[in-house]
């Protein structure tokens, strides 16, 4: 499903910027962040940094954000694992 190796830049940027909108009234979902053994958190550092240096992602200054975590591949290597659960609950279906 997914190709083995992604592209190095993302595509041209486009004429609308893309935007979420935001139920009215709804406080930033509020959950403690899941435990993260040393292990874990040493692998979102690097995850983070290559997806920073490629520029898939950027900071963010929003008060809305995921929950991160981890499962085991079978060749031992970790999968980060994105849970957008919180936040679709605050979203404006379209």
């Amino acid at each position: 499903m997914m190709p083995e190796k992604l592209p190095e830049d993302l595509p041209s940027r486009r004429r609308v910027d893309h935007a979420i909108k935001v139920v009215s009234g709804v406080t930033p979902p509020t959950k403690a962040p899941y435990r993260m053994s040393h292990e874990e958190l040493k692998e979102l550092k690097v995850q983070l940094e290559k997806l920073l240096a490629k520029g898939y992602i950027k900071p963010s200054k929003s008060p809305y954000g995921p929950l991160v975590l981890f499962v085991h591949k079978k060749d031992g290597t970790l999968r980060m694992c994105v849970d957008y659960r919180a936040l679709n609950k605050a979203m404006v279906k379209n």
